[in-house]
């Protein structure tokens, strides 16, 4: 709204009115005004949650510190989406198919996690929403994200070529703009996957079965990382504080795909018009450190699903319009390996029962994260019992936190490393 209101202004020489055309400087008053937001709004809903007597219902697991949550107010995701929607409302173009996308997905699993919560918490059903819906409104957005890239005449991108010449000079040049199921392979220079290689068994209908498989692995991974970070938000401050730290590489991946010299240096396509992600990608951030300010140990709110479900899907359709999907394995390596943990228990201990007759465990207790609040060797069947004495909250969440910086440099060097 206020690019469109400074870019007419600009018109008639209105002076500073050309600073809105700068990404940079919309991104940074985006992060500023995401920060106030969630902090001045925070503070507003929570007392409107205890009003309600929105809280959290808490079964006693035998975890350091949990039945001290009991009747913590949850919901709190409300929070970071009011914190992401009015920055991008007033300060991204929102022509660009890129931040309307980012939109319906911020607003459709925001919608999805407030429903489910509103049933666990407001009707006392405390299994929420049944997972058929949540997969099939997962499906739904992931059909909406690759229909919408396919269509959209302005989801574009422009592969870059190295020509050498006799001297030895290396030089980067660029296709026109094409529409393009290429992604990037990390680590592999000049190799990107592009996805009409798995149609090669049909080459008569090997358009529409490129963007087939294009829309298939979209709902997968907006299915799985929505998840992952659902699975994720367990303790005080740690989906927010890792999905701020994705959020940062995320935006820097934006950037320099939109930059063409940058681009041109680091040998990756060049998406034109995804720069304006860069001032969404501001926003996730401030939202999410904002809601620190609140979340952080010991937690006065909690993201509940509507929060949780909301950042792991935009951090999912975030990587996808940008062609960098396939660094979500090493970008979101918290989110895996917590996935990866209740898969491994829960695969393990049915096979143990129908083995044995005696169902064991491979770790404490999972999601991982909750491994290291339990105390070992205290009557529990598990293969791995260390650490034998739980770790304090606070300690394990910024161990994760560090764990997830370092994953996010390694996702952004890849880019060199090729």
């Amino acid at each position: 709204m206020l690019y469109d209101l400074f870019n007419y202004l600009n018109r008639l020489d209105f002076p500073g009115a050309g600073m809105f055309h700068y990404v940079s400087f919309r991104s940074a008053l985006a992060l500023i005004l995401s920060l106030i937001l969630s902090t001045i709004t925070g503070k507003r809903i929570i007392e409107l949650l205890q009003k309600y007597q929105v809280g959290e219902t808490i079964r006693n697991l035998g975890l350091e510190g949990q039945i001290q949550k009991k009747g913590t107010p949850t919901m709190g995701g409300i929070i970071i989406i009011i914190a992401i929607l009015i920055p991008v409302l007033l300060l991204a173009r929102l022509s660009n198919v890129y931040i309307i996308l980012m939109l319906i997905t911020t607003i459709w699993l925001g919608t999805l996690g407030f429903i489910d919560d509103y049933i666990k918490v407001i009707r006392k059903k405390k299994n929420g929403l049944s997972g058929k819906v949540k997969i099939i409104a997962q499906v739904g957005l992931g059909l909406i994200v690759g229909i919408a890239i396919y269509l959209s005449p302005n989801a574009v991108m422009r592969k870059n070529v190295e020509i050498h010449s006799e001297g030895g000079k290396k030089e980067i040049v660029y296709s026109p703009a094409v529409k393009s199921t290429q992604t990037t392979i990390p680590f592999f220079k000049n190799n990107n996957l592009d996805y009409r290689d798995l149609a090669s068994f049909m080459p008569k209908y090997r358009t529409a079965v490129t963007w087939i498989f294009f829309v298939l692995i979209t709902i997968f991974i907006v299915t799985a990382v929505s998840n992952g970070a659902n699975l994720t938000d367990g303790l005080d401050g740690l989906a927010a504080g890792s999905s701020a730290i994705i959020g940062v590489a995320l935006g820097i991946l934006a950037y320099v795909s939109s930059h063409l010299e940058f681009a041109a240096y680091l040998n990756i396509m060049y998406i034109p018009g995804c720069e304006e992600l860069a001032v969404f990608a501001s926003a996730f951030i401030g939202a999410c450190i904002g809601f620190l300010w609140y979340n952080a140990f010991p937690a006065q709110v909690f993201m509940g699903d509507t929060g949780s479900l909301t950042l792991g899907g935009i951090i999912a359709v975030f990587a996808i319009v940008i062609h960098k999907e396939l660094l979500l394995p090493v970008l979101c390596g918290i989110f895996l390996a917590e996935s990866i943990s209740v898969m491994l228990q829960v695969s393990y201990f049915k096979y143990s029962k129908k083995k044995t007759g005696n169902g064991k465990r491979i770790f404490k207790m999972t999601p991982l994260h909750h491994h290291f609040q339990k105390a070992g060797n205290a009557g529990i069947d598990a293969i791995i019992q260390r650490p034998i004495i739980p770790m304090p909250e606070s300690k394990i969440v910024v161990r994760f936190w560090l764990i997830g910086i370092i994953l996010a440099a390694l996702a952004i060097a890849t880019l060199k490393m090729r």
